[in-house]
């Protein structure tokens, strides 16, 4: 050690000499400060100009501490008494405390004079490098120990002619064996190869470099970060080396979670997009096909809403194993979010290779799953679009299957379809209506029309539905049949629904102050709408804004608003029934379970759908059911009315079979608010 003092000492300094984070002095054996790196400037508040030559007592000593460390220097220079490390508060130029871990280290020169060196650490820099995972075991006991990083201090051959090791555990080989010994003979190869690369590079280009390996150390597999100085003026080099993995393994997490799914492990919606791009690319060099089959679980959500998220998560982590076991080794499975799964075929010779995969991707659904003792029997519906004939990107082919996998539910689940031209009108039509119905509300686009509902008795107007119009500018007019469904799937379905209910009750309050008559107002209501937690709120402002009693408003209500079976429907609807306000079973007769719904909800009317009105003069079974229903209604308290009477006929039939109320073109088509104010009916013949 001895014999390498000098360079040592150099080597040191240079060390310190560019680093604020650590405070590094030096003193004789009169305790004169002989070194002072910036760090102490920074901690200290001396300048090295101010310190150099002064006795450390007078810089940064408390004064009740001076004696104890004048007699400890004078110990361990006479006695050889070591200053141990330890926690003190020192003071800085201005008289502040300054709390530090400090350690201390005595060399002899090559004047045979004992020089100390001690290491300050401001202890709120300690802890914050503690939180990098940086300073682990004990604070510093000497230079060297200042950090668990490894000091090699080598030829520019790679020969280590002095080591110091802060955590020996990070040592490849034991320590006896490092001294004299080369790099080359120390290390793997692999790893040997970037230190006397990274060497000559040093060398040559006299700038400190970094770079990292890892090591298959006994505790496993380590990652570290070697940082290379060369002391031009000995011909050596500095190499400091640290610990990093557990930086390392936090960014395999980080990777791992930005890339996987965090339940299924599978690749995520990110991941599986990229994986596709790259396979595009590598199916444009072979001129092969590619297949994305979009996949979703068949009523999934009514199995998660049912029997709770945890065995829906449980469903989903074996529906994932599944798709594994049923696809190739070169194709992807990965998950989009939720129930939705996309699988990505590569390298097709034809299209037959699609169909076997997904005829195999339903039949590993048909094996029941056994969840918590539960024995399930779920299936999927899959779409699928093919590369090059649907699409050249990434985000084309996926909506292309994903609109299959739509049709493949119309055609009645557990089955695969495949995108076709058809579609693909129909997607980009979809597509144009969604962008433009974007902000129609706000471009003041919708007008509401309303349809007059009349007495079957007696022929006059008793009130009206609120039906939306939508005039778009580059669309023209657009049905509801088409805008609403996609404003129901987008949302804006909300904003707009609350844009119907106050045109609807602004007008009924003008109407029956111009007629000076109450009539009602019937106004529909989405599934998406009943999610929005200040509905019923702002049902109650609307009527006291325009002085509506609650039962002059009625909700027409679809049998699909209530087979979704969620808690805040039926609140919703419970607390529209105590406001007051009327509710009335919409489309009866075309649903599954209607009647279950009229005893478990508290309706005030049936609406019979038109497709029963439009045959009861002609077809006696339709006759006969809308009689039973009727009969049926009145004998649980329910007004009926029938909507789509077109033609004399039918209304002297419905009110031959006791229905209360009607609609229809046989009236009067949807109209305008004004025309409904001047509205006049005359008795047709």
């Amino acid at each position: 050690m001895l014999v390498h003092q000098a360079a040592t000492r150099d080597a040191v300094h240079q060390l310190f000499d560019s680093v604020d984070a650590i405070s590094v002095q030096g003193y004789d054996e009169e305790r004169r400060v002989t070194y002072w790196n910036i760090g102490s400037e920074l901690l200290y508040g001396y300048t090295k100009e101010e310190a150099l030559g002064r006795p450390i007592e007078e810089l940064i000593i408390p004064n009740h501490m001076r004696d104890l460390v004048i007699s400890a220097h004078k110990n361990w220079l006479n006695q050889g008494i070591g200053i141990l490390a330890s926690e003190i508060t020192l003071c800085n130029k201005s008289g502040k405390d300054i709390n530090v871990f400090s350690s201390h280290v005595l060399f002899i020169d090559e004047n045979n004079k004992h020089e100390m060196y001690c290491i300050d650490i401001n202890l709120a820099d300690v802890r914050q490098a503690q939180d990098q995972a940086v300073f682990k075991d004990k604070m510093l006991k000497a230079v060297f120990e200042a950090t668990p990083d490894l000091f090699f201090l080598m030829e520019e051959d790679g020969t280590i002619i002095d080591y110091h090791a802060g955590n020996k555990n990070n040592l490849h080989i034991s320590p006896k064996n490092l001294i004299g010994k080369t790099i080359a003979s120390l290390l793997p190869e692999n790893v040997t190869r970037k230190f006397q690369s990274q060497i000559t590079k040093v060398i040559n280009q006299e700038v400190a470099l970094s770079f990292e390996y890892y090591l298959n150390m006994p505790h496993g597999t380590a990652y570290f970060e070697a940082r290379l100085i060369h002391l031009q003026a000995y011909e050596q080099v500095v190499v400091i080396v640290r610990d990093i993995t557990e930086q390392h393994k936090s960014a395999e997490t980080i990777r791992q979670q930005a890339y996987f799914d965090t339940l299924t492990l599978l690749p995520n919606r990110f991941l599986s997009l990229d994986r596709l791009s790259q396979m595009l690319e590598e199916a444009k060099r072979s001129t092969e096909k590619t297949a994305v089959l979009f996949l979703d679980i068949d009523d999934f959500k009514k199995v998660n809403d049912s029997l709770g998220h945890e065995v829906g998560d449980k469903l989903l982590v074996e529906a994932a194993n599944r798709l594994r076991r049923a696809v190739r080794k070169s194709d992807t499975v990965g998950r989009l979010g939720g129930d939705e799964f996309i699988v990505l075929l590569r390298a097709l010779k034809d299209n037959t290779i699609a169909i076997d995969v997904s005829e195999n991707l339903l039949k590993v659904f048909r094996e029941p799953f056994q969840i918590d003792g539960r024995e399930l029997i779920l299936t999927l519906s899959i779409g699928i679009s093919i590369y090059p004939e649907n699409g050249t990107c990434s985000s084309d082919l996926l909506r292309c299957a994903d609109t299959a996998m739509y049709q493949a539910k119309s055609l009645g689940r557990n089955t695969y379809s495949f995108f076709t031209k058809e579609m693909n009108e129909i997607m980009q039509r979809r597509f144009e209506i969604e962008e433009q119905l974007n902000n129609a509300l706000e471009r003041n686009e919708f007008e509401v029309y309303y349809q007059p509902k009349f007495d079957v008795k007696n022929e006059i107007i008793v009130g009206a539905e609120a039906l939306l119009r939508w005039h778009s500018p580059t669309l023209g007019n657009v049905t509801p049949d088409e805008f609403i469904p996609i404003a129901e799937h987008t949302g804006s379905i909300v904003p707009i629904g609350k844009y119907v209910v106050k045109q609807a009750l602004e007008f009924l309050n003008d109407w029956q102050n111009i007629h000076q008559r109450d009539y009602t107002m019937a106004v529909n209501l989405s599934p998406r709408q009943f999610r929005d937690k200040e509905l019923i709120k702002f049902i109650k402002k609307s009527l006291s804004d325009t002085s509506i009693k609650p039962d002059r408003l009625e909700f027409e209500i679809t049998e699909g608003v209530l087979m979704i079976g969620n808690s805040y429907i039926d609140d919703a609807l419970d607390e529209l029934h105590k406001l007051g306000v009327k509710l009335s079973m919409d489309d009866f007769g075309t649903g599954y379970s209607s009647l279950s719904y009229l005893r478990q909800y508290s309706f005030d009317i049936l609406k019979i759908d038109r497709s029963f009105i439009n045959g009861i003069t002609s077809n006696k079974e339709d006759c006969d059911l809308v009689k039973a229903t009727i009969a049926m209604a009145h004998s649980l308290d329910l007004l009926v009315i029938a909507e789509g009477v077109e033609t004399g006929e039918q209304l002297a039939l419905l009110d031959k079979l006791g229905c209360d109320l009607v609609q229809g073109y046989y009236f009067s088509k949807p109209i305008p608010a004004k025309e409904l104010i001047d509205f006049q009916y005359t008795t047709k013949c």
